[in-house]
């Protein structure tokens, strides 16, 4: 426990308290306990707590009505025990699968000052260690390669530690399960096949997430047409396939119940009301649109041109037509003015009133 609780403090918050501030505090709940020791229950873990605060290697604090407390290792008891060991022997585990893995298990040495140490320059873990590693199929070979990387980061840290051997085998184990990611991702890696179909676990993901079966059925042939063209070598075609398929279906999603297939007028064809209060904020008559309508449907019905949006088409005919109008009524009113002043008025408001139905800056 003393070995773990310098791990646990090392990777937490440090804070100093008036009840001993030479010493580094950090807060640890039960649930840091149980997590640090799955093996131990709660009576054995506090019984070892006890024994190490009884023994002066650790201070404890609790926090009142929480499940927390403030630890602290006292390193200057440590140091004042001087070569007495602690032996701390855990409680018989109630399960025998756990018991007969800790018998079968090597029990790595620990070291006997209960102090923590820098790194030595020549460190080397023991043949007890190695044994660990080997347990988890970890080549010695490959554990070998890493300890001069290790003792070199460490020794330019300058931290210091109880057990060098149990911090290097966590490294061991780390870098053993990157290496074999980055191996099997590379042996997975292949070809896009005329056969390949995302997995169920893909599948399933998508469906999840409430999108179509039927949409994903029928996204599948264009996928692997798309990335069998391009001869491309990946090890995740389902991660790609859930990337695509969610993308696709958030722009179905977005356009649902628009189409934008460019189409024939009919004869029956009428603007949608979006249409007159569009005309209607630009002060054109609704009465007047209204009367186009036929005179336009016969026009795009003769030519038998396609468009996608003859809404907007018909904006932009009645809006021109509007336009046409007002500049002839300013061509009577200048014509026909007999006082200059009015005249000038009258086609300053004609001006301004044809420029504001025929802007469509808001188009651009």
């Amino acid at each position: 426990m003393l070995q773990v609780l310098a791990e646990l403090i090392h990777g937490k918050e440090i804070c100093r308290r008036a009840l001993n501030p030479s010493l580094e505090w950090v807060v640890l709940s039960d649930s840091d306990f149980q997590t640090a020791f799955p093996f131990w229950g709660i009576v054995d873990l506090r019984r070892v707590q006890n024994s190490l605060q009884n023994l002066g290697l650790i201070v404890v604090d609790p926090i009142a009505e929480s499940r927390t407390s403030f630890f602290a290792i006292d390193d200057h008891s440590s140091e004042a025990a001087g070569s007495n060991s602690v032996s701390v022997q855990p409680a018989p585990s109630s399960q025998p699968e756990m018991s007969q893995i800790a018998a079968e298990a090597p029990t790595p040495s620990i070291p006997s000052s209960g102090s923590a140490s820098l790194i030595a320059p020549n460190w080397q873990p023991s043949l007890d260690w190695i044994k660990k590693c080997q347990q988890h199929n970890v080549p010695e070979e490959f554990a070998n390669a890493l300890i001069p990387e290790f003792v070199s980061y460490w020794r330019d840290r300058g931290q210091a530690r109880f057990s060098w051997g149990n911090a290097f085998y966590k490294h061991v184990l780390k870098e053993w399960r990157n290496e074999q990611t980055r191996k099997g991702a590379f042996e997975l890696a292949t070809e896009m096949s005329a056969v390949w179909r995302p997995s169920e676990d893909a599948i399933g993901i998508l469906e999840i997430s409430g999108i179509n079966s039927s949409f994903i059925e029928d996204a599948i042939p264009e996928f692997v047409l798309y990335w069998r063209e391009r001869g491309m070598v990946n090890g995740a075609w389902n991660t790609k396939f859930i990337e695509h398929i969610r993308r696709q279906w958030a722009k179905f999603s977005a356009s649902f119940g628009y189409d934008d297939t460019p189409k024939a007028i009919q004869a029956n064809w009428l603007p949608s009301n979006d249409c007159f209060e569009i005309l209607h904020l630009a002060e054109i008559d609704e009465e007047y649109a209204k009367g186009k309508i036929p005179e336009f449907v016969m026009y795009w019905k003769d030519s038998q041109q396609v468009k996608s949006s003859w809404n907007t088409v018909f904006l932009q005919f009645i809006k021109q037509d509007w336009a046409r109008q007002l500049k002839q009524t300013e061509s009577a009113d200048l014509g026909y003015a007999e006082n200059q002043s009015l005249v000038g008025s009258s086609q300053q408001r004609v001006k301004e009133r044809f420029q504001r139905i025929a802007d469509r800056s808001w188009a651009e």
